[in-house]
């Protein structure tokens, strides 16, 4: 409910709030020019009494002083009998110049207030101020819940780089967009008479003035009592009518004043009610605060950027959701699928099995989890495919199924396979698909095959669970998983390194230049896509249509791409790439893997690698230019024969972008793992780790859960543990 309120809120609302915003924050700009043209004065300087008689000795016809929020003096004069104003010198009571008010400033003003529409348009600016509101609490939960609680919310963001924007830009405009949305509101109930804001009515005069000679203005008395800094307005008696008195308007409150005997012959104190609304229209405006204003305009600049995140992520997940070719009906379906995701991508593994399963001759029906119905006449099996939402919640479409799960009693005849997607770099790895399992098995339903999971949308792992299906089935299912392939660039290999072949595991570093552009696309700017180490290559390998990822040891920066790839027996990808010589060309994709780099900030990082999964360590001290401390912990077989990048660690440890190396080879004599070597090192890693250190584990599953065992049992006397970590950011894993 929270994100569909927060989705459609934000898609109907975007253009507006978007007006509003970015015309709030051109006017947040005139605080502070008013400011930096304003002449300061110290308070106690000069009185009004005293800024009063230099002006009136230097100006005919003074009608009205003005002091701005800002400190600006401006004079009302008339000049040749015709009115002018004039910006003072308050230390001379000079003249500055001509002050005029800016066309440009009114326009915006008109803008921001009404949208040109009078009351009409007031009311839609006050809704648009109730929506930003809307959007910014919904946001800040929605965040909050992703990150795995607020204790973690400023962990970092997750997701596509629109996601990763969205998200991280709203985490730091929120107070300010708090703060305009909830001033807002209540200037609009103000202008609409819902809330008090002027208080009292102004100040009359049937009162009686002495009606003789003008007292010169620096000798008034009342005006002698008040500091420049408390003025407002005010405003001379009209020379026309000896019985009219001086109006004084300051910050505490407003007086008349007798011109003829200087006295105070009548005062109100500001009433609460528009006391309150000055200091919620200084918030709002930043009129008298120019830096606030400034801090809200820039934060509402932020406002476009989320409109059009909002709007990639929206229409990202709508186009990630395929159309299901011959859909049957879920009342004549012998077999039935549902779905659960968030982004769009589980659709296409579910097409993929909906057509698998068609053609095979059943009738079936693929909708949404949500959609769970209390029977199904003609079912004979059913498949649940779930994602994963966040810190292991259920993603949009999949909201409801428990509950209404529970409402189905006796469970079904037929049976159901649970299949999970998910990302193992979180706390809580496709959470959301075990609590359905868990909530099936407690519920009595039978299961075809034992649940599974696929990490990072992996088609291999689906393709796997394919088998598994066929045998239950008793009927074989390709389930031949084809996800859009993105524009592949042309890369030339121009070196590579062989390792490993004396301990039969063969290993080599393929080095990779981009191929020359031609004018045209340097001109569009294709051809060379921006990447860091730890970001994934795709490679479609000859008698393939499926990928296969390989981690880059190098970032764009470097100028080439960089793969460490260990050849498997009959393999197709990695025979394929050690088969290549200098000169051969081939075709790949570079798919960005936010998940897998440092973490913000100088903190130590602690960089643990086995084998090839050195590759993108190597290509994160590389880039270490700032010697941020870097401690590396490698794993190999025979330091002879597969020390990968062992001359560049070398290096990178007398430029300090390495600070410390703990390498470990298992055949040798007394060789051990790199989990070993961490054990070893309990009280330095600990030191570490408590001091705010992250970990960054790359290599195979073994290894990654080795490591995750040694740390548990680290970290154990601090009251840490590697979960607690994930769920910070500060323990991710690049694991195959």
């Amino acid at each position: 409910m929270l994100r569909q309120l927060h989705k459609f809120s934000g898609l109907l609302a975007a253009l507006l709030v978007s007006v509003l915003a970015v015309s709030g924050a051109m006017l947040s700009l005139y605080p502070a020019m008013d400011r930096a043209r304003a002449i300061s004065v110290a308070e106690g300087q000069v009185t009004i009494a005293e800024l009063a008689g230099r002006i009136a000795a230097t100006h005919q016809g003074v009608e009205e002083i003005e002091r701005t929020p800002s400190g600006t003096i401006i004079v009302h004069h008339l000049e040749n009998g015709r009115p002018a104003s004039v910006v003072v010198d308050p230390v001379t009571g000079q003249s500055l110049g001509p002050y005029e008010r800016s066309s440009l400033e009114r326009w915006t003003k008109n803008l921001h207030r009404s949208l040109f529409l009078g009351d009409g348009g007031r009311i839609a600016a006050a809704l648009g101020a109730a929506a930003m509101l809307l959007l910014t609490v919904t946001g800040l939960q929605m965040t909050a819940r992703r990150m795995g609680g607020w204790r973690h919310f400023f962990a970092r963001a997750r997701g596509s780089r629109s996601q990763r924007l969205h998200v991280e830009t709203g985490r730091l405009a929120a107070a300010g967009l708090l703060l305009s949305a909830l001033t807002a509101l209540y200037m609009s109930a103000a202008t609409f008479g819902l809330v008090p804001s002027k208080g009292a009515p102004p100040l009359e005069a049937p009162i009686e003035v002495s009606g003789g000679p003008h007292l010169p203005v620096e000798q008034n008395q009342a005006l002698q009592r008040f500091d420049l800094s408390e003025l407002r307005n005010l405003t001379f008696p009209d020379a026309a009518d000896p019985k009219s008195a001086m109006e004084l308007k300051t910050i505490g409150g407003a007086g008349l004043i007798d011109p003829t005997t200087g006295e105070m012959v009548a005062w109100q104190d500001q009433p609460l009610p528009q006391r309150i609304y000055g200091f919620i229209r200084m918030l709002h405006t930043g009129q008298g605060l120019w830096w606030l204003g400034l801090i809200l305009g820039m934060t509402a600049l932020s406002v476009p950027l989320f409109s059009a995140t909002g709007a990639i992520v929206w229409w990202s997940g709508r186009r990630g959701r395929p159309q299901i070719a011959a859909n049957a009906a879920a009342a004549s379906a012998d077999t039935i699928i549902l779905v659960g995701s968030e982004g769009g991508s589980t659709w296409g593994f579910a097409a993929t099995l909906h057509k698998a399963l068609a053609d095979a001759g059943h009738t079936v029906h693929t909708g949404p989890m949500d959609k769970l119905a209390q029977s199904y006449p003609t079912c004979r099996r059913m498949f649940i495919l779930a994602a994963t939402y966040g810190n292991g919640e259920a993603p949009a479409n999949a909201r409801s199924f428990l509950q209404r799960l529970e409402t189905i009693a006796p469970p079904p005849a037929y049976p159901v396979a649970v299949l999970g997607f998910g990302d193992r770099q979180f706390p809580k790895f496709s959470q959301f698909s075990r609590d359905v399992e868990a909530a099936l098995a407690r519920n009595g339903w039978r299961f075809l095959i034992p649940a599974e999971t696929i990490n990072r949308q992996c088609p291999q792992e689906f393709a796997r669970w394919g088998q598994a299906l066929s045998a239950a089935l008793g009927k074989t299912l390709v389930l031949d998983h084809r996800p859009a392939t993105p524009r592949t660039l042309p890369l030339t290999l121009v070196s590579r390194r062989d390792y490993g072949a004396e301990v039969q595991a063969p290993t080599a570093v393929l080095r990779f230049a981009p191929a020359k552009r031609s004018l045209l696309e340097r001109l569009f700017g294709r051809g060379r896509p921006s990447f860091n180490a730890g970001d994934l290559l795709g490679i479609v390998p000859p008698g393939s249509a499926l990928p296969r990822y390989y981690s880059l040891a190098s970032s764009s920066r470097d100028g080439f791409l960089e793969i460490c790839v260990r050849k498997h027996p009959g393999g197709l990808c990695s025979g394929y790439l050690h088969d290549l010589r200098p000169g051969d060309t081939i075709a790949a994709f570079i798919k960005p893997n936010p998940a897998f780099r440092p973490g913000r900030g100088k903190a130590p990082v602690i960089l643990i690698g086995a084998g090839t999964g050195v590759g993108p360590l190597a290509g994160t001290i590389r880039a270490n230019s700032d010697a941020r401390p870097m401690h590396l912990y490698f794993g190999g077989r025979d330091p002879r024969s597969d020390f990968l990048y062992k001359h560049e660690i070398e290096k990178w440890l007398d430029e300090s972008r390495l600070t410390s190396l703990r390498a470990t080879f298992s055949r040798v004599p007394g060789g051990s793992y790199v989990q070993d070597r961490l054990r070893e090192d309990a009280g330095r890693l600990r030191a570490l780790i408590t001091g705010g250190a992250q970990i960054m584990v790359c290599g195979g599953r073994e290894m990654a859960a080795g490591v995750m065992a040694a740390l548990t049992d680290i970290l154990a006397p601090a009251n840490l543990d590697p979960i607690a970590l994930k769920a910070q950011g500060r323990y991710v894993e690049d694991v195959y």
